[in-house]
């Protein structure tokens, strides 16, 4: 009898890894999810680092108070607008005035020219002009700043002849004097540390719900809790409430190490602050359920939830400068409820704003809520596919 004849093996070890490599390849194409971030996500990232992010912020608001309606007063406001840093969004009456404007963030630098410039000016006796910066983000006005106080040498130059000719040699005929509000010395963990807030519960709040409903997926469990009467807002509220706990236990601990490991300043702002992470804490827990309902594997909910949390970083103002990128990137970034999180945190503690200051931002964080409920709602399953 002849020996039965053995089974051939592929030709060669490259055909046999080419045949897993068309599967790997096969399987990739068939998870879509998957296949889309692989492409998103770089193209995202070149695109907000390459276009929206900018160090040094430019057009900045200013707001002014003049109380010398002069030709020397009119050419020093030309010459903040010249250098590029400052745009005039406001003309205040009073100093009252003023100080509301720059204190709810409506602009980041308040100019005051005092009424007696002129006169000071022509006797050289060098008055001082005021420029009041918003420096809860001190990257942000450090380089509008440094060219401001370079411009009494050259301001006015084109004014100062025939007989004010003398005054415009040095010293230079005027001073501006800064006053950083809410962080005199400039100190960026002031405003690093308390967005540092936000992110966090982003990171783990998001990631964590999003887990938690495509893990029972994938056990097999979840047909077990959709063979209960429990309504699918009787499932989410059950699902969710111990995370609201972890998310509470979090915000004291980041609070706590801020005030005694880096001396954040806690201003006030108590109850603004509470409704705050309140709604911030619910809306995040709710965007990863809805993350949860739309992913069929852990996998693609880990994706989902970076894929959020790039831009939550970036065009937040957390990192960079919120006013220094480009209105379509400020826009996008005003529909990320980070960024009204982090406006929050730090108008509560820099500033002591309440809630008659920060509603806008509460209320777009209340709207947050709402919506990513709703569509949570509408997405949730009580069978499996």
């Amino acid at each position: 009898m002849t020996a039965p004849a053995r089974r051939k093996r592929p030709d060669s070890w490259e055909l046999r890894v080419l045949a897993i490599l068309v599967k790997e390849f096969t399987q990739l194409t068939r998870d879509r999810l998957t296949y889309a971030m692989i492409l998103a996500v770089p193209i995202m990232q070149l695109l907000l680092f390459g276009y929206a992010i900018n160090t040094q912020p430019r057009h900045l608001p200013m707001a002014v108070l003049v109380q010398d309606n002069s030709v020397l007063a009119r050419s020093t406001l030309a010459a903040f607008v010249n250098t590029g840093f400052f745009d005039i969004t406001h003309t205040a009456r009073t100093p009252a005035e003023l100080d509301r404007l720059i204190a709810t963030g409506e602009v980041t630098f308040a100019l005051t020219i005092p009424g007696d410039f002129t006169r000071r000016v022509a006797l050289g006796d060098q008055p001082q002009v005021l420029l009041e910066a918003d420096a809860t983000d001190p990257s942000a006005t450090q380089p509008a700043i440094a060219a401001a106080t370079g411009l009494p040498s050259q301001a006015l130059s084109h004014d100062l002849k025939g007989g004010l000719g003398p005054r415009a040699a040095r010293p230079p005929p005027f001073e501006v004097v800064v006053h950083n509000r809410y962080n005199p010395e400039g100190i960026t963990s002031y405003n690093i540390v308390p967005g540092l807030l936000g992110v966090i519960l982003t990171l783990t709040l998001v990631i964590f719900t999003a887990l938690s409903v495509t893990r029972e997926i994938e056990r097999g469990t979840m047909e077990s809790l959709l063979a209960t009467p429990a309504q699918p807002i009787e499932v989410m509220i059950g699902k969710l409430a111990p995370y609201v706990i972890v998310g509470l236990i979090q915000t004291v601990i980041i609070l706590v190490l801020a005030r005694l490991l880096f001396n954040v300043p806690m201003a006030g702002g108590w109850l603004a602050l509470s409704v705050g992470v309140l709604l911030f804490i619910t809306g995040s827990l709710a965007l990863g359920f809805f993350f949860s309902t739309l992913a069929r594997t852990q996998l693609q909910a880990m994706q989902m939830s970076i894929f959020y949390l790039l831009p939550s970083i970036l065009l937040s103002g957390f990192m960079f400068p919120f006013r220094g990128m480009p209105q379509w990137a400020q826009a996008i970034g005003t529909m990320i409820p980070v960024t009204h999180f982090l406006r929050v945190v730090r108008g509560a503690l820099l500033k002591g704003e309440g809630i008659g200051v920060l509603w806008p931002s509460l209320t777009a964080l209340g709207v947050f809520v709402c919506v990513v409920t709703a569509l949570a709602m509408l997405r949730y399953r009580r069978t499996l596919d």
